[in-house]
Order: structure tokens, then C-alpha cells, then sequence
């Protein structure tokens, strides 16, 4: 399998796993869809994993494994996570306390990544939206034609309100060996009818190859926290932090749904979108990432399991969900068939067999449901199918839009935490 993605922004350590079709490339059984939020070249490279078994026993080399390595240990924040929760109700626009926008998230297929209209300098791209990075870099008219054929462009001289930042530069890598980078300005950037009107845009002058295949991603979106912006000798802050004090709530929400459009919506949390009360995890912001700490698990019915707590992170621009060795053996030992193909890049197992739901520890306050249909990702040949659940060797587990489809998530930046509860 070489369609998943990345998103997530290799600043520390990264350790990109590839295997012998190359990283990300679009030349997979499943379809292409390459790109992701976290390019460059890789550093490191992980050992091949044993030989297939009933039960995974290490990780293949594979080209979506993300590996920010955490620097410590660091225990969630003590924030308070109470946030109000608006009415159901309209979808862009400006209500009596500030300013509230949606727009489509559409999946490309397999669900590898989830693409949004945006508006740079009143040009519409669709880009990929990356809770796991802090770049708003695009295609642009600086790249060549051959680049950039079959992308949506944005042209910087066409608009009336870009600026050039002199001397400013970014460089981005992933943690699925994509990479961009290029010069700075700022344009107004606006996402469903919310507006910056001096938003960093970042315009790539080099871009790698899984982006210049994947034509229907024309950039990324970061929605992690500002610190982890590229953007030198000065660093830029994310479209969510300029526009956090001009919306109704200080929020944005991920509504990403299974083979179907869902939404990102910014400044009001949709309470049909979800059943239940939101549970609300505080997170621990100190790599930029929303992250937190996760102990246990459950698999169908059985009784939650004790882990040795890891460090997580909620990230949209990553496919799949990435968890500890002891996790994923736990849940593949209760799936018939299945097995570690070093081939295929991760664990497989027949289409035809039935899925449990696998359960999750956030923060110690919410068992997250994670669907058994939602974890059979893609088929690889007639009959057999690729887990979206795959063991990660990191320090650190990237729960990727896999985990997003069954769940629907609030991004709190004013008091940073994190609201989940079960799609409707």
C-alpha cells in the first residue's frame, strides 16, 4: 500500500518508513492519492518487520509511518475544557458574537485525504486540511507548467491584495517523505466566509513528487499550533490563530465521514453533527501538536486493557490511525486472517471478515469508538483488504482520519483542548 499520507510535520526526529515501490507513490492496487502534511526527505529508515504471522509482530517498512519523535514525556495541560456549545443552525456567516464559516470536506478515494475550497486573494484551490502542521503553502504560478498541470494555481500577480514579504522563506517535510518549499507573502485567505486579510500564504518554488501527483491536492492548510510554522527568519501564525478572535467561538470543528463529504466549520460547534455531550480532553501543546496522553484500550466487547501511557495526536492530514505495537496486536489477534504482509506495507487481512470496534483511551477521560467497517481501509487485490489501524515503532501514535470517521472533534483554541464524541 503506498496511497496513505502522512500529514503530520516532521520537525524533531523522523524516522520515514519506505517500502519497495518507493514512499507515497501513486502506483499502488488501491488508487493514488499520495501527498501529505509533512514532507522531506527521510531520516532514517526503520528495519524490515518479521515475516507475516496471524498475529503483526513489527511494523514493514511502509511509506505513511509518521515518526516525530516527543522530546519528553509531557503530561496534558490542566485547562479547564468547558466550552459553550452553540445552537445547531446556519452555516457561514456572522452571528451576534462574532463570525462563524463552513465548508465541504471531500474525500479523495479511499478516504486517503480530505480536500476544502479555499479562497487566497480570491482564487479558489482546494486544499488539504493538516491539524498536524502549521503551513499554508499552494501551487502557484512560480512552479513550472509540467508541475503544476492538472492543479488548481494560484496566481499572485492576478490578485489585487498579495504581498510579497522580502527575504522571507519556508521549507516543510512530512513525516511521509513529501516536502515543500518556496518564498512568502500574505494575501486575504478566506475559508467559508471567514476572513484574514493578512494571512502568510506560502508560494513553493520546489515540491516532491507524491504532491505533483496527487492533482487534486493543490497545498495544505495547517490547523496545528503556530509554533511549528517554517516560515524563516520570521515564523508566521496559522489562518486558525489569526481568525481565532473574530469568531463566535474560539473553535473549529473536523467532520470527516466515511466515503462522504463531510465538513470543517470554524467558530461553532453543529450539535447534530454528533450524539451525546462532547467529552473534552486538555491538551498538552508544548511540540504544537494537540496531543495527549492515552492508556487503554478495548476491542469489541471485551474489557479495557491496561497500556504503558503514550502521547497521541489528533491529525487530520495523516490516513491512517498509527498505534502502539501492543494495540494493534491486540486488536488483529481478534481478526480472522489477519496477518503483517511486509509487501503490502503494514497488516492485511480477508474483506470478507467481520471487523470488531476497537476503543480508545483519550486523556483519560473518553473511550473513543472506533468502528470496525471504518478500520477496513482499502482492498489490495479481490479479496483481501488493508487495516486502517497499523502499529507505529514511534514514540509518538498519530491518530489519522481513520479515527476522524467515527468521530466527530472540536478543536478548542481558547483554552486548548479537544471535544470528541460519536458521529450521528
Amino acid at each position: 500500500m503506498n496511497n496513505q499520507r502522512n500529514g503530520t510535520l516532521s520537525t524533531i526526529t523522523t524516522v520515514t518508513q519506505t517500502n519497495s515501490a518507493g514512499s507515497c507513490s501513486c502506483n499502488c492496487p488501491c488508487g493514488c492519492g499520495c501527498g501529505g502534511t509533512g514532507a522531506g526527505s527521510p531520516q532514517g529508515q526503520q528495519p524490515n518487520s518479521p515475516s507475516p504471522s496471524p498475529i503483526p509482530q513489527g511494523q514493514p517498512n511502509s511509506p505513511y509511518n509518521p515518526t516525530p519523535q516527543p522530546q519528553s514525556p509531557c503530561n496534558p495541560q490542566p485547562n479547564s475544557p468547558n466550552t459553550p456549545q452553540p445552537d445547531a443552525g446556519g452555516s457561514s456567516g456572522t452571528d451576534a458574537a462574532g463570525e462563524v464559516g463552513v465548508v465541504t470536506a471531500t474525500p479523495e478515494q479511499d478516504d486517503v485525504e480530505y480536500l476544502a475550497p479555499v479562497k487566497i486573494g480570491g482564487q479558489t484551490i482546494n486544499l488539504d486540511f493538516d491539524s498536524g502542521s502549521s503551513d499554508l503553502w499552494v501551487f502557484n504560478t512560480q512552479l513550472s507548467p509540467q508541475i503544476t498541470r492538472g492543479h488548481q494555481v494560484y496566481n499572485p500577480a492576478a490578485s489585487k491584495t498579495f504581498k510579497l514579504l522580502q527575504g522571507q522563506t519556508f521549507s516543510i517535510s512530512y513525516g511521509d517523505g513529501s516536502a515543500a518549499s518556496g518564498n512568502v507573502g500574505t494575501d486575504v485567505v478566506e475559508i467559508g466566509g471567514v476572513a484574514v486579510q493578512n494571512q502568510a500564504v506560502e508560494l513553493a518554488t520546489k515540491v516532491s513528487q507524491t504532491f505533483i501527483q496527487d492533482t487534486q491536492n493543490n497545498g495544505l492548510l495547517g490547523l496545528a499550533f503556530s509554533k511549528l510554522n517554517t516560515v524563516q527568519p520570521q515564523q508566521q501564525k496559522t489562518f486558525f490563530d489569526n481568525i481565532l478572535p473574530s469568531l463566535a467561538e474560539p473553535v473549529f470543528t473536523a467532520d470527516l465521514r466515511h466515503n462522504a463529504v463531510g465538513a470543517y466549520e470554524f467558530g461553532r460547534i453543529d450539535n447534530s453533527k454528533f450524539t451525546g455531550q462532547l467529552a473534552w480532553i486538555p491538551v498538552n501543546t508544548a511540540m504544537g501538536f494537540w496531543q495527549f496522553t492515552t492508556s487503554s484500550f478495548s476491542v469489541g466487547n471485551s474489557q479495557a486493557q491496561r497500556v504503558a501511557p503514550a502521547q497521541a495526536i489528533a491529525d487530520t492530514g495523516t490516513t491512517l490511525m498509527l498505534v502502539s505495537q501492543a494495540v494493534a496486536n491486540a486488536y488483529y489477534s481478534q481478526v480472522q486472517g489477519a496477518r503483517n504482509d511486509p509487501n503490502a506495507g503494514g497488516v492485511i487481512f480477508p474483506c470478507n471478515t467481520n471487523l470488531p470496534d476497537l476503543f480508545v483511551d483519550v486523556g483519560g477521560r473518553y473511550m473513543a469508538r472506533i468502528k470496525g467497517d471504518d478500520i477496513r481501509f482499502a482492498q489490495i487485490d479481490a479479496t483481501t483488504c488493508f487495516g486502517g489501524v497499523q502499529p507505529t515503532t514511534s514514540g509518538l501514535e498519530i491518530w489519522g482520519d481513520i479515527f476522524f470517521k467515527s468521530q466527530f472533534v472540536v478543536f478548542n483554541g481558547g483554552n486548548n483542548s479537544l471535544g470528541m464524541a460519536q458521529h450521528v
